[in-house]
C-alpha cells in the first residue's frame, strides 16, 4: 500500500458512533457517485494498493445456518484507512420479524492504528454488494444485447439494493420477475417494486424454472448454503447471472458458463459454487478472469454462453464506503463523539 508522507502531528483520534439512519441519510439516492466510489476501491485493490485477508467464519455447531463473519481490510489512495466489518446472518431471524443481518463497521485510523468510528454497518454492507452487482450488470453486458428482462431469486433486503442500484443508474426494464420460497417475501417484494415506479410487467413465479428461463438477467440473492440449482438447461438463452449469494448454483452450471469473479483467491473458498466447480475438476480453467480484467480489457466476455459473475465480497469495498459515509457525517457537523472513550492515553499518569 502507498504511503503518503504525514505533515500534521500524530495525534489520537477521537471515536465516534454513526448510526443506521445516519448511514443511510449520507448514502440515499447517490447510487452513481457510489457506483463510482466502489468501482475506484476495487481498482485500487486489483492494483494491489490494499490489504485483504480472508474472512474468518465464527460458526455455531447447534446453529449450522448461522454465522458471523469478520472481514479485515486495509485501503490506501485516497480513502486510506484500515478496519474491520463485523457482520452476522442469522436466517432464523426472519420468522421473527427482524432481519436476518446486522453487522457494525470500524474504521482505525492510517497512522495510529486507533478505531475512530463505529458505524451501523447492515446498510453499508448491502449497498456496497448492490453498487458491485450493478458495476458487473454494466460491464458485463457491454457487447451483448442489453437485458430487459430481470429476475429476482430471493426477494430480501439484497434485492431490494440491487434493484434500486439498477434503477438508479440507468437500467429499466419491460418485465421483472420474482421469486422467493417466501410467498410473504414474494409479495412484499412486489409491492416494493410497484411502490418504488419500477415500471414494465411484475411477475411472481412460483418456479425457479420459470423465472430463470424468463429472465436475460438473474439476480441470486439468497441465503442458500449449498446448490440447489442444477440444470444447465435452464440457462441456455444465455442470460448474465448475478450470483450475489454464490452458492445457488451446481457445478455443471458454473462449469458450462463464462465465470467472472471479484476476486480470485478469495471466491474459491467456503464452498462457493465456484469453489465446488474447483474441487470437481481439479482446476481453475473454468475461470474466465475478474471484473477488473473485463473493465481493464484484458477479457472480453463473449456473447454466447451464459455469463456468472461470482463476488465473495470484499471488507476494501465496506471502508471505501464507510469512509464515505464518515466524511459526510463529518460535513454534516452531527458526527456524535463519545467523549473520554479512550481514556488512559499517558504512560505512567
Amino acid at each position: 500500500m502507498s504511503e503518503p508522507i504525514a505533515t500534521e502531528p500524530i495525534t489520537v483520534p477521537p471515536f465516534a458512533v454513526i448510526s443506521g439512519a445516519q448511514v443511510q441519510h449520507a448514502l440515499r439516492g447517490r447510487e452513481n457517485l457510489i457506483v463510482e466510489l466502489v468501482e475506484a476501491a476495487y481498482r485500487l485493490h486489483s492494483a494491489g494498493d490494499s490489504v485483504n485477508p480472508p474472512s474468518y467464519f465464527l460458526r455455531f455447531p447447534d446453529r449450522p445456518s448461522s454465522r458471523i463473519i469478520a472481514l479485515p481490510a486495509a485501503i490506501g489512495g485516497q480513502v486510506r484507512v484500515a478496519g474491520l466489518k463485523w457482520i452476522s446472518s442469522f436466517p432464523e431471524n426472519v420468522e421473527a420479524g427482524i432481519p436476518r443481518a446486522s453487522a457494525v463497521l470500524i474504521l482505525n485510523d492510517h497512522d495510529t492504528g486507533y478505531p475512530f468510528a463505529c458505524l451501523e454497518s447492515s446498510i453499508i454492507s448491502a449497498t456496497r454488494t448492490a453498487a458491485l452487482a450493478a458495476s458487473a450488470a454494466d460491464w458485463l453486458s457491454r457487447g451483448r444485447r442489453r437485458p430487459m428482462r430481470v429476475g429476482f431469486f430471493g426477494a430480501g433486503l439484497i434485492a431490494r439494493y440491487i434493484h434500486t442500484f439498477l434503477a438508479g443508474t440507468g437500467w429499466s426494464f419491460a418485465e421483472i420477475g420474482v421469486h422467493d420460497l417466501s410467498a410473504d417475501s414474494a409479495a412484499g417484494f412486489r409491492g416494493y417494486l410497484e411502490r418504488s415506479g419500477a415500471g414494465g410487467r411484475i411477475t411472481v413465479h412460483e418456479g425457479a424454472e420459470q423465472l430463470i428461463r424468463s429472465a436475460d438477467l438473474v439476480v441470486f440473492a439468497t441465503v442458500a448454503g449449498q446448490p440447489h440449482v442444477s440444470e444447465p438447461a435452464w440457462f441456455e438463452h444465455n442470460p448474465l447471472v448475478l450470483h450475489v449469494s454464490l452458492r445457488d448454483l451446481a457445478p455443471e452450471i458454473v462449469l458450462a458458463s463464462t465465470n467472472i469473479v471479484d476476486d480470485i483467491e478469495h471466491c474459491l473458498k467456503a464452498d462457493t459454487s465456484p469453489h465446488l466447480a474447483e474441487q470437481l475438476t481439479g482446476d481453475r480453467d473454468f475461470l474466465h478472469g475478474t471484473l477488473d480484467d473485463v473493465i481493464s480489457g484484458r477479457v472480453t466476455v463473449p456473447a454466447g454462453r451464459p455469463v456468472v459473475f461470482s463476488p465473495f465480497g470484499l471488507g476494501v469495498l465496506d471502508l471505501a464506503v464507510g469512509k464515505y459515509v464518515y466524511e459526510e457525517v463529518v460535513r454534516s457537523r452531527e458526527l456524535q463523539v463519545v467523549d473520554d472513550f479512550f481514556y488512559e492515553l499517558r504512560r505512567y499518569g
